[in-house]
């Protein structure tokens, strides 16, 4: 990417993807260290990752990816393209760890939820005013809550509704992010994107340098996908899978 190219770009916008990938590796790397190596703790942190704390944090780096997926789309030219290359990547993604571990297969994960947020985004909202983001996107998430609920008072059978939240007790997925409630943390991302950021440009008022993080935030998808795979590679070339 040349200098120029660098510079038309959102800095923060990098970053924080950035960021927020760099956390979802170390998340997934700890899990890992716990999972195969039957490591208890790594430079202090504990990989047991079920706990409160835990929990808390993975839904705050992902729905930071998410919002950030959201303001994005308010600034690309071809979200349906970029929607369907991603869909395609994601359900490539979901035959591989059905393959390899069918038990820890990935099931409507979050790369499908951005892919059909995007799809969905760039058929039926693109055109819409950042009130309008912000009013579905702040209903859908009212949905989730009451679905929530509603769901505790039912006896689900099935899972093809499962993009939407709605499955069996059965169910499970290493990785699920569904619609309800996230396609409404994606809209407010897009309001963000169609206000904020209308003029196409950062928000800092002084030039910062590039840093390994806006790196990481370029390629947040390719990251996302290979960080796994190589983990698991190295851990097993180490001789310290279980």
């Amino acid at each position: 990417m040349t200098q120029k190219s660098l510079s038309r770009r959102i800095w923060e916008i990098d970053f924080l993807r950035g960021l927020s990938i760099i956390l979802v590796v170390c998340y997934h790397l700890l899990y890992d260290l716990g999972a195969y190596v039957g490591v208890k703790r790594f430079l202090g942190w504990s990989t047991d990752l079920t706990t409160v704390a835990w929990t808390v944090a993975q839904h705050f780096f992902a729905g930071l990816f998410i919002v950030l997926s959201g303001t994005s789309s308010t600034l690309s030219r071809s979200n349906v393209r970029r929607g369907l290359k991603l869909l395609a990547v994601s359900i490539a993604v979901t035959a591989i760890t059905y393959i390899y571990d069918p038990p820890s297969a990935i099931w409507f994960g979050i790369l499908q939820l951005l892919a059909v947020s995007i799809l969905i985004f760039g058929a039926a909202f693109e055109k819409a005013k950042p009130a309008a983001y912000a009013a579905w996107g702040v209903s859908i998430l009212g949905l989730g809550a009451v679905l929530h609920f509603v769901k505790k008072g039912m006896t689900i059978r099935f899972d093809w509704l499962l993009p939407f939240g709605i499955h069996s007790p059965e169910f499970s997925s290493f990785d699920y992010f569904p619609l309800i409630p996230w396609f409404g943390i994606f809209l407010i991302g897009a309001a963000l994107g169609r206000s904020v950021y209308a003029p196409r440009r950062s928000l800092l008022p002084w030039h910062l340098p590039q840093t390994f993080v806006n790196a990481a935030g370029r390629h947040s998808l390719l990251i996302y996908i290979l960080h796994q795979p190589v983990i698991l590679a190295v851990l097993y070339v180490l001789g310290l899978m279980k």
